[in-house]
């Protein structure tokens, strides 16, 4: 199926199971309906009964699920990259600083493809939204919108709704600051390429902004509600003051939301200590850039003061879990943001744990990573967890208000959870039905995905893209050998890693009661 041959909704479509889940409240428990089903009809829930009342009423409708069932909200994907993970693309998980620059030497794949592979591995896993962070343009300004359009065409013709954003960077391309000074650090045969790739990169404000108007013109919030556009602000070490104050007055004239990675690691902090003089966090508030319509990503070394400027401004957080722990920048903050009030969504970032994208997995790592140790300490709960993948994410991606429960009026993006499989060989009956999904359910028991009302995994399988043609077709374009152009920068990329560590060498790290997490780790 292309993007242009969407079909129009057909009749009604009924969704019935053991238990519908409509949400989480703001006491921390779930909304269920025992024993119901829902009515679908254009796309959106139309009203909920028993089976048999709207199985009578519309007899010729089109039913998923069956009496067994866990009928739930899809799951919002809040942060993510790219399709081929870094380490299928031979790049080691490193500290994020030595980690990012070894992605010059990835091999060149297409957009399309790219975008697919990670787009069937969500929706395998109960996501029916996602918000996409590209990594920017490059090269010849008229090539800009190549892959852009290649992106969302791939989200559209899986089904997906998806929220595109690109990384606007225009300072500081390969280290935290002092980027001159690096670069003369380095000898000629390795400082040219780099600087080759920084005279490629568009960094002029008034150009990443037309770029960003020409996108909202392309993708902002489609009629049927399946795209939109946000803006991303790199980080702090990345942009100028001129480009953060630029977004803010794009992201206030368009009315779109802001997403920016944020106190990720601990050399974050120090840059943003030597470059502002003090906090990330209060420098973006001075800017009138924190609010409900900003996302930080990560957050992981957010102070108490940060957290209650957050709280206290409405900005939002989204968690990446398993991106914290494979590239050992920490554990995020989540109780005590939860604790002030913050609503926290959940990313999967490049790669889970499992070096995939399982939105149910990376609900588990979630879960697990905020049980510290103590009788007295009391840890999140899967209701928690369970709403920063539904409800909490959808605020943050620009479908806020269409998406994130299951309730009249909403757009029907359903997860079908096989029941049988959840509880073989057995599940207590006592066992509330949201421990078992966070921490039992795996992404072989998602039976079922609609998006917008249309089914986009029937029995398990894809109904619009054949998932194996999709592989076979990255594999047969990676099985060429590499491009002179591709070997010089993999070789530039490892040969680069001595001088980064070098200009890291002397940064400090914050001293370990500074932070929330101790386990029972010694420091």
């Amino acid at each position: 199926m292309s993007s242009q041959e969407r079909a129009d909704h057909a009749g009604p479509v009924i969704v019935r199971g053991r238990h519908i889940l409509c949400g989480i409240d703001g006491d921390d428990r779930a909304e269920l309906h025992a024993g119901g089903a829902l009515l679908v009809t254009g796309g959106h829930i139309a009203g909920f009964g028993s089976f048999e009342q709207l199985s009578t009423a519309h007899p010729a409708a089109q039913v998923f699920g069956s009496a067994g069932d866990i009928v739930m909200p899809g799951l919002v994907n809040a942060h993510h990259h790219t399709g081929l993970t870094p380490l299928q693309h031979g790049t080691p998980f490193l500290p994020l600083e030595l980690w990012l620059p070894r992605f010059i030497g990835w091999r060149t794949v297409d957009p399309y493809l790219d975008t697919l592979y990670s787009a069937i591995e969500m929706v395998e896993s109960g996501v029916t939204a996602v918000q996409h962070i590209h990594g920017g343009p490059t090269g010849p300004r008229e090539g800009w919108l190549a892959a852009p359009d290649a992106i969302m065409r791939a989200y559209r013709d899986i089904g997906m709704r998806a929220s595109y954003s690109f990384m606007w960077r225009d300072r500081n391309r390969f280290v935290y600051g002092a980027q001159e000074a690096f670069l003369g650090s380095l000898p000629p045969e390795l400082r040219a390429p780099l600087e080759g790739m920084i005279s490629t990169t568009p960094s002029a404000v008034g150009e990443l902004a037309a770029h960003f108007e020409a996108l909202h013109d392309r993708f902002g919030m489609a009629e049927d509600g399946l795209s939109c556009v946000q803006l991303a602000p790199a980080n702090l070490q990345w942009c100028t003051l001129e480009s953060l104050v630029a977004q803010r007055k794009l992201a206030e004239h368009y009315d779109v939301g802001l997403r920016m990675h944020l106190l990720e690691t601990p050399y974050q902090r120090h840059f943003a200590a030597m470059d502002t003089g003090g906090s990330a966090v209060r420098h973006l508030s001075d800017l009138g850039l924190l609010g409900p319509k900003m996302t930080i990503g990560h957050g992981i070394w957010c102070t108490e003061a940060d957290i209650d400027l957050l709280a206290s401004t409405g900005t939002c957080v989204c968690h990446n879990a398993s991106s914290g722990l494979r590239l050992r920048s920490g554990v995020a903050p989540v109780k005590e943001f939860q604790q002030a009030g913050i609503t926290v969504a959940l990313g999967i970032d490049q790669a889970g744990i499992n070096d995939d994208r399982d939105m149910v997995q990376e609900m588990r790592v979630a879960w697990n990573l905020q049980r510290s140790p103590g009788h007295d300490f009391e840890p999140l709960s899967e209701r928690q967890i369970f709403r920063m993948a539904t409800e909490n994410g959808a605020a943050t991606t620009g479908f806020g208000a269409l998406i994130g429960r299951l309730e009249v009026g909403r757009a029907a993006d359903i997860v079908i959870v096989d029941g049988a499989l959840l509880s073989r060989p057995y599940l207590d009956g006592d066992t509330d039905i949201v421990s078992a999904l966070v921490q039992r359910a795996k992404c072989g028991m998602i039976r079922d995905v609609l998006i917008d009302g249309r089914a986009v995994l029937r029995d398990g399988k894809l109904a619009a893209i054949d998932k194996e043609a999709v592989l076979a077709e990255l594999e047969t374009a990676l099985q060429r050998p590499p491009t002179e152009a591709e070997q010089a920068r993999r070789a530039l990329a490892t040969a680069l890693h001595p001088y980064l560590q070098a200009f890291y060498r002397d940064w400090p790290m914050p001293a370990p009661e500074t932070g929330f997490r101790s386990f029972n780790a010694r420091y």
